[in-house]
């Protein structure tokens, strides 16, 4: 048995465990390249989040997924890239949104250089993975501008929060589907699909792809607020702080709505205040991980890596499916 990938997985054949690395190293060498420029001040930037490391999740998803298929044929890698870049290009943008100061355990892009770069050079490596996508072909293409617009329209619902009537947290849920879900659901997809997997199996390892990419969010919902910045690779309740709503803070308000107990009333209403005081903003946290909406949330995480797994049913049993069930554990055990 052979731990690999960003979660410690444990890939229990050589053949697989040669695959996946080889692939993932692959992908390591395609990033480095796609972010180069004849500007030496763009490839800073643009290398900044690439070479400080991070799980390479979907890169990772994207090998498993190709297993189902013939995972050396050319177009795995740079597909695999393709979804990295994109996903590395959010988490510029987002932190700019976010005015998050520490990501991956450095300094944000926009703390070092300013929101100007930061944004631009999120758009450089959307711009380099566009260039990469043209050359895997207008399938491709459609798939991706498909699910960027799923990501782009689940972050802008995030920002304007639920219409009249619709409860926060069964519309937290479709956000999360379309911000986090699509990319990774594209992840499977592509590995999947470019291996010349067959149809069949492209739809379930899509399917499994969008519920562990909610599954994952959902831990990084709890990991905010309960994990230090050395576990996370970022300040523990940076969404606290910029009032981003999380599944923990919307389970607490439900149960303070529903129930009216003083305390869950004082805590929504130190929530409501200005947590840029650090003392607030730490009392907050000290509360909120003592707070059964916690445990929801991470019940919650646990339903829906159970649904991914669950998914997963009709494919063949092989190293790669025990590897992507392993995965569900894995995205769980990260909310504790």
């Amino acid at each position: 048995m052979t731990v690999v990938g960003p979660f410690g997985l444990s890939v229990r054949d050589h053949a697989l465990e040669a695959d996946v690395q080889a692939g993932l190293a692959a992908v390591e060498s395609g990033l480095l390249d796609a972010t180069k420029s004849g500007v030496p001040f763009i490839t800073e930037a643009a290398q900044h989040l690439v070479r400080a490391g991070g799980k390479r999740f979907r890169p990772l998803l994207a090998m498993l997924a190709a297993q189902f298929g013939d995972p050396d044929t050319p177009g795995v890698v740079p597909a695999a890239v393709v979804v990295e870049l994109t996903h590395l290009a959010t988490l510029y943008h987002d932190d700019v949104m976010d005015e998050a100061d520490v990501r991956r355990g450095v300094d944000s892009a926009n703390t070092r250089w300013g929101n100007s770069v930061a944004v631009l050079t999120g758009d450089f490596l959307f711009a380099r993975a566009s260039h990469i996508l043209a050359d895997l072909g207008p399938e491709a293409v459609r798939i991706q501008a498909e699910a960027f617009e799923r990501l782009v329209t689940g972050q802008i619902l995030e920002t304007a929060g639920p219409g009249d009537g619709r409860d926060p947290v069964e519309h937290y849920l479709d956000v999360m589907r379309g911000k986090t879900g699509s990319l990774i659901a594209v992840a499977c997809r592509f590995g999947a699909m470019m291996a010349g997997a067959d149809e069949s199996a492209v739809d379930v390892l899509t399917q499994y792809g969008e519920r562990l990419g909610v599954a994952f969010q959902l831990a990084d919902d709890v990991l905010d607020i309960a994990s230090d910045s050395h576990e996370s690779g970022k300040t523990p309740g940076t969404d606290l702080r910029e009032g981003i709503p999380t599944l923990p803070v919307l389970h607490l308000r439900a149960q303070a709505a529903a129930d009216g107990k003083p305390e869950d009333l004082e805590l929504v209403e130190l929530l409501d205040g200005d947590l840029s005081d650090d003392a607030r903003h730490a009392e907050v946290l000290r509360r909120l991980r003592a707070h059964p909406a916690l445990d929801q949330a991470r019940r919650d995480t646990v339903r829906y890596a159970e649904e991914a797994r669950a998914t997963l049913a009709p494919l063949p049993e092989c190293y790669a499916k025990a590897a992507l069930e392993e995965m569900c554990d894995a995205v769980v055990h990260r909310a504790g």
